[in-house]
């Protein structure tokens, strides 16, 4: 496969993913600001957009509207709903002739839906769940639609590293906003809440009820939002793609970084993980960073193909 599609492939896979997962940040985020009249909305957005790994001006307010703006309805940035799928778009453009013809014309519909600004208008809410629908619309195409070659690895390595960054993310907000009654909200957003009621017969509040929530977004190995479930998804994508016989260690440096994240976290005792639950998750997002830089270097030494837009890549 030529790099370029390969590349394409991947970042089609990461853009995809970093949209839905923003939309289910965000959707939290709104909620929860809603829900607290007390809340003081600038620190915790201030709070959030560090997360996501946006900084604004200190003496700019940062409210509700300024937060969309900069991680929803932003075009230009790779770090925003809007941009991330604009740009998904446009990498799909690039490997038209890779692609299907329904996983071109989702991505193309949905692009042409948030360049018209029609969502503007509409709530939060709204667009969060649209948002989630078209990216499980490309996904479930991707699946029904792609032959199981070397395209298909890099697209579900794209996805599955994306997931793992954005899951951690996720749980690093509940880190940030030091308060328990967030976990049912976190276990909603990514779809995990009934999943969560029927493996630990039991709700999500209290101490106990604390540990069990972070044990199954950051270890679960059966659920497939997991930390530790994407990051093994990764590397499995990754020994498809380029198996060898090894005798000693990895020789690819993705691999090694993928599978040093997931020791760190499966051999921690789940207490110690809650007790330094921000500081963890910041280490998973270093690696899901430094996986994708060695993913880059290794099959797309060209590289180049997505830097059309700003925002985090």
């Amino acid at each position: 496969m030529l790099s370029r599609i390969a590349e394409s492939l991947f970042w089609i896979g990461r853009y995809v993913e970093r949209a839905d997962s923003t939309a289910r940040i965000l959707d939290v985020h709104v909620e929860r600001t809603l829900a607290d009249p007390w809340i003081d909305e600038d620190e915790v957005s201030r709070a959030l957009m560090s997360v996501m790994g946006s900084q604004l001006d200190p003496s700019w307010r940062v409210g509700r509207r300024e937060l969309l703006e900069a991680l929803a309805y932003d075009p230009v940035s790779a770090s925003a709903i809007t941009g991330a799928l604009g740009a998904a778009r446009e990498n799909a453009r690039r490997a038209r002739e890779t692609v299907s013809s329904d996983m071109w014309e989702s991505l193309n519909t949905t692009w042409n839906a948030l360049a018209s600004g029609r969502w503007r208008s509409a709530s939060a809410h709204r667009f969060f769940a649209w948002v989630r629908e078209r990216t499980a619309v490309v996904n479930g195409l991707v699946d029904a639609t792609m032959s199981r070659d070397d395209g298909w690895q890099f697209f579900v390595l794209g996805r599955s590293l994306e997931r793992a960054d954005m899951t951690a993310r996720l749980v690093a907000t509940r880190a940030v906003s030091g308060t328990a009654a967030q976990w049912p909200m976190l276990l909603r957003s990514t779809g995990a809440y009934e999943a969560f009621l029927r493996t630990y017969h039991g709700s999500s509040s209290g101490d106990a009820g604390e540990q069990h929530a972070a044990e199954f977004l950051v270890l679960d190995r059966l659920f497939p939002r997991s930390v530790v479930a994407a990051l093994e998804t990764a590397a499995v994508r990754l020994e498809e793609i380029d198996p060898a016989v090894r005798r000693v260690g990895y020789s690819q440096d993705a691999s090694r970084i993928i599978g040093q994240a997931r020791a760190r976290l499966e051999y921690q005792r789940p207490e110690e993980l809650l007790d330094d639950l921000f500081r963890q998750m910041r280490l998973v997002q270093e690696a899901c960073s430094e996986a994708s830089t060695a993913v880059a270097q290794r099959f797309f030494p060209m590289g180049g193909a997505v830097s059309w837009t700003a925002g985090r890549s």
